[in-house]
């Protein structure tokens, strides 16, 4: 089987790669705006692996039996830096590859929520975003995808639509802005430990082994979702700190800034439809996935 992975030398698409790659012909599609070479410098002396650096927008491509869609840019750091570049991604990309008529999961995101006024989040949930923020290339650019899924799904495209929770392990960048890598970091260097607001707002975090193996199951299976993947577990931003600080055993402080706009104030999937549907939940603890992230940004630093 060939399966095309756009975004995939990013944090979750490497891991996706890496995973495919043990059964199947994968092509790589990223241009490493985002992504880095050094996530899939092992999988390039695969015979059965090929990266094509290139814009998902614009470049020539071939048939493929399925499409893991994944390219833009996700954390706030970065999609903010080009909003329209964001936008163009989401939607020109999106239309592009479904018009190649494979199998086809979209990659959305738990931000098609906006900042919700239910809570945890169901499938159901429409939704409470502000469309002209400055959040608005990336929340408004996956739900004009999501959009652009179930129009050609209506007219029989064979789509998937994942919305992603917040996904954290090794590979994520030091300089993304999340709070899982902002933290550890910070924690290593012995520098203060940045919370925004009073660290009362909450999220979950599942960890990036459990996501891929959620992604795969989705792919497998002929339901076109929406479907939340993520870690029902609760937690505050100040926890969450707190708990890296112990287990880094830093030195560091804890310093607190402005809240950002259209921040969230809670985040939490419902992942009920994912263990009906595709008998999937994440078995990694947050202590565990910790564990694992604190060790990779130790070596990496």
């Amino acid at each position: 089987m060939r399966i095309l992975v756009t975004g995939g030398a990013g944090f979750i698409g490497s891991h996706l790669c890496g995973r495919l790659l043990t059964e199947h012909e994968v092509v790589c599609l990223d241009d490493l705006s985002t992504g880095s070479l050094e996530n899939i410098r092992r999988l390039l002396s695969n015979e059965r692996f090929r990266l094509i650096r290139s814009d998902v927008r614009t470049v020539p491509l071939e048939p493929f039996d399925q499409i893991y869609h994944l390219a833009c840019p996700a954390s706030p750091v970065h999609y903010r830096k080009d909003p329209l570049q964001t936008l163009r991604t989401c939607f020109e990309g999106t239309d592009r590859l479904l018009g190649l008529d494979a199998r086809f999961l979209m990659a959305s995101t738990s931000e098609v929520y906006g900042d919700p006024l239910h809570h945890p989040q169901t499938e159901d949930y429409w939704g409470n975003v502000n469309p002209i923020g400055p959040r608005a290339c990336y929340d408004e650019g996956k739900r004009v995808a999501e959009a652009l899924c179930f129009d050609y799904g209506r007219l029989g495209a064979d789509i998937r639509v994942a919305r992603i929770f917040n996904t954290y392990g090794p590979r994520m960048q030091i300089d993304d802005g999340r709070a899982v890598s902002n933290f550890i970091v910070q924690a290593l260097r012995n520098e203060p430990l940045t919370v925004y607001g009073d660290g009362s707002q909450t999220r979950s975090f599942c960890y990036v082994d459990d996501m891929v193996e959620g992604l795969i199951r989705m792919m497998e299976r002929n339901i076109p979702g929406p479907i939340n993947l993520g870690n029902p577990e609760e937690i505050s931003i100040k926890t969450l700190a707190e708990t890296i600080l112990t287990m880094t055993g830093s030195k560091s402080s804890i310093i607190h800034k402005t809240l950002p706009g259209d921040d969230p104030k809670r985040r939490r999937p419902a992942i009920d439809l994912a263990a009906r549907a595709l008998g999937w939940a994440p078995h990694t603890t947050l202590r565990e996935g910790l564990e694992r992230t604190i060790a990779y940004f130790r070596a990496v630093l």
